[in-house]
């Protein structure tokens, strides 16, 4: 359990920022026991320790105003209040994005912040009647008050202000230019009425719902065709009720696929930034046929018997950029996902230049970073560092069949650190079912140039399992610097793959030991560099990888 705050630690050694304490996590995930025991037992030692005093909400790492306060942290009396900590806080973002390079990684985001960074209209939920009592339905509310603010996306954009109060409310949906801000007190809560959640059609890279055939439940936070937009604020709570969704799912009465919390569709401009997320019906946050997003000091929470509660899941988009987020649901942690069986073929819309750092937390049933599962339109260019995972099933993991077709190439994950997880690498050519019938069987996927590097782990039962498929091996599988303290007597199972191995203990399988001269076919990011210090963690969020 210390691996599990040792990454919160260091950022405390290397930040000027207001510190995580036990205070500040019982506040922002409302008490809620999906949160480990021994993480509130090791923060209050750390805290007696280090005399780490109490703040009020979790603001580890957010710009700080020249008040000293971290900006969505005060001045939340008004709308117009908020909005000036706000605009202050994004100007500071922005000045040292111009410092360390964002302007030249992808200038037309950069662009798109500036811009929104001095939203000139801001109202409140309350000036359309919202009543913030947990009882009152308040859909109409958000869909008035998005639908009023639309007048002003070509007048420099928009804020809708979500001031202290418990928000109950069905699905609604964004527009471009607008920025919708919670203060930390605030809490948006999805109603448990599966009517106040329409059914959209499915995904066309998916050809049905995930779960059933048919239409899906929109999401409760939902964006389509959208251009500069963020969710934001002082670390406000998105709780979607999923317990109800989660026993309609068990008790097989789902009439259609469960909704995500928030969902963006063919969305360009895409920031979502301190908040909490709790108990989605399904997939928390999933940006699908998007560009240009940037999810960062997030928290996620679900129940660690929770099904299907995936945290964050880029879908055939590129450009995205994940760091500074704490997890623990049910499912994979993080997982890149690009289409499904034929439909992610026909639809042919990758998702590549992913960029994931400083991720924290555990998983029931998933892994903390994965990739695919539904992968046919194919995955790339994924550099994922700063791992840090513990009470888990699995650590990193890549998940395809017979039938998917696509390919995962070009994925460069390191810096992981786990503890108390039952298999700690996992590739496996047997997952998952189809959508019908008409899938190709002989549609295999292209498994290959795949690094993992710098890897520890305590009390691991199973090092490795990596199972390709027969007459499709997966090639080009680089382990280096893998140090593994495991319970099995057997700690690697290899079937169907073939690559390279060095400074791996337990020794690795015959088809990955160390050959000469090897390492050449190894998928690399030489050029990209750990990001610790809260002085370039926004260093090029959007990178080209590249290989040797």
């Amino acid at each position: 359990m210390k691996l599990a705050v040792e990454l919160w630690k260091r950022r405390l050694r290397n930040s000027e920022n207001p510190p995580l304490t036990v205070d500040s996590l019982k506040s922002s995930t409302r008490g809620q026991k999906v949160v480990p025991k021994g993480l509130f037992v090791l923060l209050q030692g750390q805290q007696h320790q280090e005399g780490v005093s109490s703040r009020g909400v979790l603001e580890t790492d957010m710009v700080v105003t020249g008040e000293g306060m971290p900006f969505g942290g005060a001045c939340r009396s008004s709308a117009h209040m908020w909005r000036s900590v706000f605009c202050l806080g994004v100007f500071l973002v922005l000045v040292l994005l111009a410092e360390i390079g964002w302007v030249a990684a992808d200038n037309s985001l950069y662009k798109q912040m500036k811009s929104s960074a001095d939203r000139p209209h801001s109202v409140s939920i309350t000036d359309f009647g919202a009543v913030g009592d947990g009882v009152t339905l308040n859909t109409k509310a958000f869909q008035n008050a998005i639908f009023y603010l639309h007048s002003f996306a070509d007048k420099g954009g928009a804020q809708l202000f979500v001031p202290p109060g418990r928000w109950l409310t069905g699905s609604f949906s964004l527009i471009s230019h607008l920025t919708l801000s919670l203060d930390k007190d605030a809490v948006i809560i999805g109603s448990m009425d599966s009517s106040e959640w329409p059914i959209i059609d499915p995904l066309p890279s998916y050809g049905r719902g995930r779960e059933l055939p048919g239409g899906r439940h929109q999401s409760l936070i939902h964006g389509n065709n959208l251009t500069d937009v963020i969710i934001t604020g002082g670390n406000g709570t998105i709780n979607g009720q999923g317990g109800v969704w989660w026993d309609w799912f068990r008790n097989g009465t789902l009439n259609y696929t469960r909704p995500h919390l928030v969902e963006f569709m063919y969305s360009t401009g895409v920031v979502i930034s301190n908040v909490t997320f709790v108990d989605s019906p399904f997939w928390a946050i999933h940006p699908v046929y998007c560009s240009q997003v940037l999810v960062q000091h997030v928290t996620i929470l679900a129940p660690l018997d929770s099904p299907n509660t995936d945290g964050i899941d880029p879908d055939s988009s590129n450009n995205v950029c994940i760091e500074d987020c704490y997890i623990s649901t049910g499912d994979d942690l993080i997982v890149i996902k690009s289409g499904w069986d034929e439909y992610g073929i026909s639809f042919a819309r990758p998702c590549s230049n992913i960029s994931i750092h400083r991720i924290m937390g555990e998983t029931g049933s998933g892994a903390g970073i994965a990739l695919g599962g539904e992968m046919s339109g194919g995955i790339s260019e994924v550099e994922a560092e700063g791992i840090q995972l513990f009470n888990s099933k699995h650590g990193i993991r890549i998940k395809t069949s017979p039938g998917r077709g696509g390919y995962v190439r070009n994925i460069y994950i390191s810096n992981v650190t786990m503890k108390d997880v039952d298999i700690a690498i996992r590739i496996t050519g047997k997952y998952g079912e189809h959508p019908d019938e008409n899938y190709d069987p002989k549609a295999l996927p292209v498994i290959n140039r795949i690094t993992i590097r710098d890897v520890t782990g305590v009390n691991i039962s199973t090092a490795g399992v990596l199972e390709g498929i027969q007459g499709d091996s997966f090639s080009d599988i680089c382990l280096s610097n893998v140090v593994l303290n495991v319970t099995s007597h057997h700690p690697w199972k290899c079937s169907f793959v073939e690559g390279y191995s060095d400074l791996v203990s337990p020794e690795s399988c015959e088809p990955l030991k160390v050959v000469p001269n090897q390492s050449s076919v190894c998928y690399a990011a030489d050029h990209l560099k750990p990001q610790i210090s809260s002085g370039n963690r926004l260093m090029n969020p959007f990178l080209r990888l590249s290989s040797l």
